[in-house]
């Protein structure tokens, strides 16, 4: 069997099994277990580059200094870059621990990373994303003043700041991460979705308020480190349609052109499968040969030999 370049798009049930547990420990345990099938494609050869989200852990992050000074205190840039450090920890930790149980010889490195959006991107015109604590309306008031915060009233539980999610447009670290793969080691990288950066001019980077969601990031690095593979891992094994209905039908091939009148039907949800679906698509029409696939964590290894999951094609 062909040895791929594959970039693995982890899911948030990858960082933590149960929601409600949402402590370090429980983390670390949850990414022990991931890091199973992750070693699985590592010992069968091919190189590996692992993204993750961050949702629920850079809202920790906010939420906890919210509640210690009553107001945000800390940029939510730099909040972005504490959740990717110490996710990033346990994993190379998980990882390297399986590794070394297995006798698999190699090096893991997480890499704090930096991805540029364009200051003009339509997404910073109408923020939508969520983040920290809940706020009343008085409070949320005193923020948008104050802070120039967007404030949004969140189904009925009161105020929360909401920012951008700008599509990324380049990977600042990428040439490093590169290096490191082309050596052999296995890197991760792009958490989060990466911190979120404008180019100012002569090469100076500022950090923005904004989320990038976690699978264009992974397919933006896919293509720069021109790999063979995007895996989109995720709750479940196969892209559906009619999920949840009793006409239900998992695909295990999707063509472009089938995934285009998909979205047009309306077949995919917004905040779940959509994003999965959109960047595997961007993938695989980036250049000929290119594979995607969407699939669980449990099934990675199958799906790259072919025997289950949902591949996305030309």
């Amino acid at each position: 069997m062909k040895k791929d370049r594959v970039v693995i798009a982890l899911g948030g049930n990858a960082l933590q099994a149960d929601p409600k547990d949402t402590t370090a420990e429980a983390q670390l345990i949850t990414a022990k277990e991931t890091a199973k099938p992750l070693v699985d494609l590592i010992e069968d050869g091919h190189e590996l580059i692992i993204a993750h989200g961050n949702g629920p852990q850079v809202g920790q992050i906010v939420a906890t200094y919210e509640a210690a000074a009553g107001v945000p205190t800390m940029p939510f840039p730099e909040c972005g870059a504490m959740s990717q450090g110490y996710i990033g920890y346990h994993l190379q930790q998980a990882i390297r621990e399986e590794m070394l149980q297995r006798g698999v010889q190699k090096n893991v490195a997480a890499i704090v990373t930096q991805v540029v959006v364009d200051k003009e991107d339509p997404g910073f015109k109408n923020p939508t994303k969520p983040v920290g604590s809940f706020f009343s309306a008085e409070e949320a008031e005193v923020l948008q003043k104050e802070k120039g915060y967007v404030m949004k009233e969140d189904a009925g539980r009161g105020w929360r700041r909401v920012v951008a999610s700008p599509e990324p447009v380049d990977v600042v670290e990428a040439p490093i991460v590169k290096t490191l793969v082309d050596a052999g080691h296995v890197v991760i990288t792009v958490g989060g979705g990466g911190v979120p950066v404008i180019d100012k001019g002569n090469g100076v980077l500022e950090g923005v308020p904004a989320v990038i969601d976690k699978d264009f990031a992974s397919e933006k690095i896919a293509e720069i480190l021109d790999a063979d593979y995007l895996i989109i891992l995720t709750a479940v094994e196969k892209v559906s349609i009619n999920f949840n209905k009793p006409n239900q039908q998992n695909l295990d091939v999707m063509t472009i052109a089938q995934a285009k009148q998909y979205i047009e039907e309306g077949h995919f949800a917004p905040g779940s499968m959509l994003p999965k679906v959109k960047a595997a698509m961007k993938f695989v029409a980036s250049k000929p040969g290119r594979k995607a696939l969407i699939t669980s964590l449990e099934k990675a290894k199958e799906g790259i030999q072919g025997k289950t999951g949902t591949v996305i094609v030309g």
